[in-house]
């Protein structure tokens, strides 16, 4: 103790502090043993490993004489920490030292790795226990893992289109839940039983059987979630019950339903609160109430206007006749805010590289397009709502246009009102108005270059309709010139060239507007018809076939298809293509006449006689029909039944006399000998001078024993010398009979190259319709390529022409001709004289091949 030095009263506490003390010097820090010892200990701060060292005290090492020269002063250390002991004013005691290293820590050890608990010495750690899978609680979560699983991959399955796979998941997670839930009871852990995989377990199910139109069950599915109490704000799901009731057409519950949802939605729910009050507008229109219906989107209306809402709003009141109502809603909807950006922020920015490349990135993205699709609907609802509302607002639908584009000029959608004028001259073009409609589309002439191609195409269109070919160019040209891109005015320009004869030209601007709109079916359509005209077939049928590709059921590509192949002369593809086509217009009596000319070409008589009747049901009028039909029942020696159809086509051409002979030769070879005498008698009576008639009239009268045979021989030869007479005028006339034959050679070629353009062009129409094909059925079937297919075809009969007085036309007779019917009959002999051969004066002539069945 005599070492410790303690302050007395008259000591001056305070003295020193203004003297210097080279204690404090921060210069000579380094060499300050005990300063470095504390940076190196207590504050846990360490000077860097060196490979010799220099300061530092260790445990046992004594002081040195400049540490102890300072301690002897009555300072304190160099840290300001007072000393923890006394020291011998000899220096030969050590210095405690206290405090100085951290936990763990000792310098004698730097080389051992850092263990301050000493775990090094247990060794390595055991392996980890495997879990007993086992164990009923494991078993529990297992099950609980499968079912998650089984609703993950059901909704997958769903979200796939895969319906039936995403049913049977639902199923299989709702079996395994309930295996879950008796395990659970087992155990006695009903407490612990998941209320929210049940849940989703039911719900779940309830989406797929829905999915699947399983309403019933659905329904049930659904109520065992909303009758259970445990299931927090399960009534909501009474919308889903009502929209299944909708789906079923029972709009009575499904509003009671949607009415018991919207009682358990609270108010802060306003979204949902709004689509259910939709739902409800919509089965009140589907259940003809529209008050009601207006009541539900006049509250939508008020509490969140959108256009929907509001266009729903305008059909009710348009229902109801309320005109100024329409006006009002009309209104309303042009002021819905759809919030989009403004389009000002997608303009590119000259000077600002980094804000392009933004722009590059956010002109497409799913946000724009989005937007896009969302003002796309708000136009196309505004454009309906004027064309419902503009005939029943104002006296005359021209006024109600009017009103409804002064409204759109002062809306945001101004660019409509452009649309709504080029409706108002499409309804003046519905209600047959021209002039106006004309008047009303060349107003567009000075306006921007859009309207002005829209409006320039739709009078191109309008003259070309009624023939005036050089307008309907000039404004074709117009269009073009306003929109140099626009298909529809390249199309028209092609059609006018068309109807010009300049095909060539045609071909390159259908192809130009389609190389502007690859999908321009018209383009399409009209190219076909060009190559086919030009008899480029092969070019014709590919530009067919692309057509099919985009409009698979239209009758009219599938018949060009079809006809190109038959020219082709490739039958099988022409009969599949004829054979879809009956499946579209399975009425259409030209495409059964012609399938069935196809299997008779082929020789296939029972399938073409299937299909000639088939078109004879649909079209009874067809007198090429009703003459096959009865050519083959000849030919199938079916007389009897041949006879209806020939006293059909004698009732819709009374005037032909064919048909009348037909008739009667029908008879004869059935060997009804009277009813084939009273039919040339009555075709006597109105035809007396048919030489034929009178001809069979002498045979039947001598075969039959008649004193009638005197009297008609008579008028026979009178008949054959007023034919030489006639004749006898004729050549007299300075006319020769071989040029009268050629110039008759030169009208028949005529007629038929007059026939052949009529059924090129009937082709050429294309049109599957019955009105059109009707007419040239026959006509459209002889215009072929190939003349051995023409050469093949059945010879039918070939009669008089009905067009003027009849007369005998001379022809060759077959004399290798064989009866099919085999010889007729011979007359009971009723006299035992034999009959003097030359008093039949007709006995040796043959009758011409005309009158009789191949």
């Amino acid at each position: 103790m005599e070492n410790v030095h303690l302050a007395g009263d008259d000591d001056d506490i305070y003295s020193g502090f203004n003297e210097y003390n080279a204690v404090y010097d921060t210069q000579t820090l380094a060499q300050d043993e005990g300063f470095m010892q504390a940076v190196r200990t207590s504050h846990g701060r360490r000077a860097p490993m060196t490979a010799q060292k220099t300061f530092g005290l260790n445990r046992g090492q004594m002081g040195t004489a400049a540490a102890q020269a300072r301690l002897k002063t009555g300072l304190t250390s160099s840290m300001g920490r007072p000393v923890t002991g006394a020291v011998q004013g000899d220096g030969s005691g050590a210095r405690p030292m206290t405090a100085v290293k951290a936990a763990g820590y000792s310098s004698a050890g730097r080389g051992q790795p850092f263990d301050p608990l000493n775990q090094g010495s247990k060794g390595p750690a055991p392996p980890l226990e495997v879990k007993n899978e086992d164990t009923p609680e494991e078993k529990v979560k297992q099950l609980e893992k499968q079912v998650n699983d089984l609703i993950e991959e059901s909704c997958f399955a769903n979200g796939r289109g895969e319906l039936s796979l995403a049913l049977e998941k639902a199923k299989e997670a709702g079996r395994k839940e309930r295996h879950l839930v008796r395990q659970r009871e087992q155990l006695d852990n009903n407490d612990q039983i998941n209320l929210d995989l049940t849940y989703s377990v039911l719900f779940n199910l309830a989406n797929q059987y829905e999915a699947n139109e399983m309403f019933t069950e659905a329904l049930n599915s659904y109520n065992v979630i909303v009758k259970n109490k445990m299931f927090s704000n399960a009534g909501r799901l009474k919308v889903n019950m009502g929209n299944i009731f909708f789906k079923q057409r029972n709009f009575a519950k499904a509003v009671k339903y949607y009415r018991m949802a919207l009682d358990q939605v609270p108010n802060t729910h306003k979204e949902m609160r709004i689509h259910i009050m939709q739902n409800i507008g919509v089965v009140f229109v589907k259940m003809g109430q529209y008050n009601d219906a207006i009541t539900s989107y006049e509250h939508i209306m008020t509490e969140r206007p959108d256009y929907k809402t509001a266009f729903n709003l305008i059909l009710c009141y348009y229902a109801a006749g309320d005109r100024e109502k329409m006006k009002k809603t009309f209104t309303r909807l042009l002021q819905v805010d759809l919030n989009l950006d403004d389009e000002d922020k997608y303009l590119p920015h000259p000077d600002d590289k980094h804000a392009n490349f933004v722009l590059e990135a956010i002109r497409s993205d799913t946000l724009r397009q989005s937007e896009k699709e969302k003002k796309a609907a708000m136009e196309k609802c505004v454009m309906a709502a004027a064309k419902l509302i503009a005939p029943a607002i104002e006296q005359t639908f021209s006024d109600g246009y009017d009103w409804c584009v002064d409204c759109v000029k002062q809306s945001p959608y101004t660019e409509l009102a452009n649309d709504l004028e080029i409706n108002k001259a499409i309804m003046y073009l519905k209600q047959k108005e021209f002039t106006q409609a004309v008047e009303t589309l060349k107003a567009f002439e000075k306006k921007d270059s859009k309207c002005a191609s829209v409006a320039a195409t739709n009078l191109s269109f309008i003259y070309f309709l009624q023939c005036e070919y050089q307008m309907a160019e000039k404004y074709a040209e117009m269009a073009m010139g306003a929109d140099r891109y626009n298909p529809a005015a390249l199309v028209n320009k092609g059609n006018c060239l068309f109807m010009q004869g300049d095909l060539e030209k045609s071909k390159e601007f259908y192809q130009e507007a389609l190389r502007t709109e690859a999908s321009c079916t018209e383009a399409l359509f009209n190219m076909g018809l060009v190559c086919k005209k030009l008899g480029h077939l092969e070019d014709s049928l590919d530009c067919f076939v692309k057509l099919h590709a985009i409009l698979r059921n239209n009758a009219e590509v599938i018949y060009q298809i079809a006809n190109l192949y038959d020219m082709l002369e490739d039958t099988p593809q022409a009969t599949e293509w004829f054979m879809q086509l009956i499946g579209i217009v399975p009425t259409d009596p030209a495409i059964l006449a012609r399938l069935g000319e196809l299997y008779d070409n082929e020789g296939d008589k029972s399938q073409a006689y299937q299909y000639h009747y088939e078109s004879f049901r649909y079209y009874p009028s067809n007198i090429e029909i009703i003459e096959w039909l009865g050519a083959y029942f000849i030919d199938s020696q079916f007389v009897e039944k041949a006879i209806h159809y020939f006293e059909k086509a004698a009732v819709i051409q009374p005037n032909q006399v064919k048909w009348q002979l037909m008739i009667a030769s029908c008879h004869r070879r059935s060997g009804n000998y009277s009813q084939a005498l009273e039919t040339y008698k009555s075709i006597h009576k109105k035809f007396p001078d048919n030489i034929e008639c009178l001809k069979f009239l002498v045979r039947l009268c001598s075969d039959m024993g008649l004193k009638d045979a005197q009297e008609y021989a008579t008028k026979l030869k009178k008949a054959e010398k007023a034919k030489e007479l006639r004749e006898q005028r004729i050549n007299s006339g300075g006319r020769r009979v071989g040029s009268g034959r050629a110039g008759s050679g030169r009208a028949g070629s005529g007629r038929g190259v007059r026939a052949g353009s009529a059924a090129s062009r009937s082709s050429d129409s294309g049109r599957g319709n019955s009105a059109g094909s009707r007419q040239n059925s026959a006509r459209n079937s002889a215009h072929r390529s190939g003349s051995g297919r023409s050469a093949g075809r059945r010879a039918r009969a070939q009669l008089p022409d009905a067009t003027g007085p009849y007369q005998a036309e001379e022809q060759d007779v077959d004399a290798s001709y064989v009866d099919p019917l085999g010889p007729s009959a011979e007359r009971p002999k009723t006299a035992a004289r034999k009959r003097d051969v030359a008093e039949d004066d007709f006995g040796d002539e043959e009758l011409g091949d005309d009158l009789l069945p191949e």
